[in-house]
């Protein structure tokens, strides 16, 4: 399903709150036998750089899941100024992961939407999260993917209107299922093609 493209303005012009939430819980089984948000990019864990892309854009808060490897993950994460939630059923797919981070946010932040980030995606430029904190206000449309080329791609942000759909849903998908039904849902260009680039196999990071 195509979604359509929508531009963001040059800068953010609104008061809603929007928080950061990275998703690094999973077990990498596609990478081998380490973990690859331990693996070094331009001389850090790849999980303390994806961190950073969020702490770098104008969030309100920025929460990190963990799971598999959880100690070693929140010590590659040490110093940051982020939030750490556990979630002891990460093994079931990243949609626990979304039910966690949602569940934190409800009691913590409570904020007018979020974006969700994934750990295995080092190269996303904080300027890309900017501009779906900015297409949010300026258009008000409820789901949000980053895009490159016309490609959907992530982060993602979603408004808190669809945050009991994210605390229901299952599985390996995350919330894509969520994207696809809203009725609003659009692409943010971003020319940032680190939106579509993840980390799967050791070669990826050639």
């Amino acid at each position: 399903m195509s979604l359509p493209v929508v531009d963001p303005p040059s800068e953010r012009d609104g008061d809603s709150t929007v928080a950061g939430v990275l998703l690094a819980a999973g077990t990498s089984s596609r990478y081998g036998d380490a973990n690859k948000l331990l693996e070094a990019v331009d001389g850090e864990p790849m999980v303390r750089r994806s961190a950073r892309t969020l702490l770098g854009a104008s969030l309100d808060s920025v929460t990190v899941v963990l799971g598999c490897d959880a100690d070693r993950v929140r010590d590659a994460l040490d110093g940051l100024p982020v939030d750490l939630v556990a979630n002891p059923d990460y093994e079931t797919g990243q949609a626990s992961s979304v039910r966690r981070a949602v569940d934190h946010l409800r009691q913590t932040a409570d904020p007018d939407a979020a974006v969700f980030a994934l750990g295995d995606m080092p190269y996303v430029d904080p300027a890309s999260v900017d501009a779906l904190a900015a297409a949010f206000d300026a258009t008000g449309r409820s789901a949000l993917a980053a895009g490159h080329d016309g490609q959907r791609g992530n982060p993602v942000l979603f408004a808190a209107e669809h945050f009991d759909a994210l605390a229901d849903i299952s599985g390996d998908t995350g919330g894509r299922r969520v994207l696809l039904d809203a009725d609003d849902a659009a692409v943010v260009a971003t020319g940032d093609s680190g939106v579509r680039r993840d980390v799967d196999k050791p070669d990826d990071l050639a």
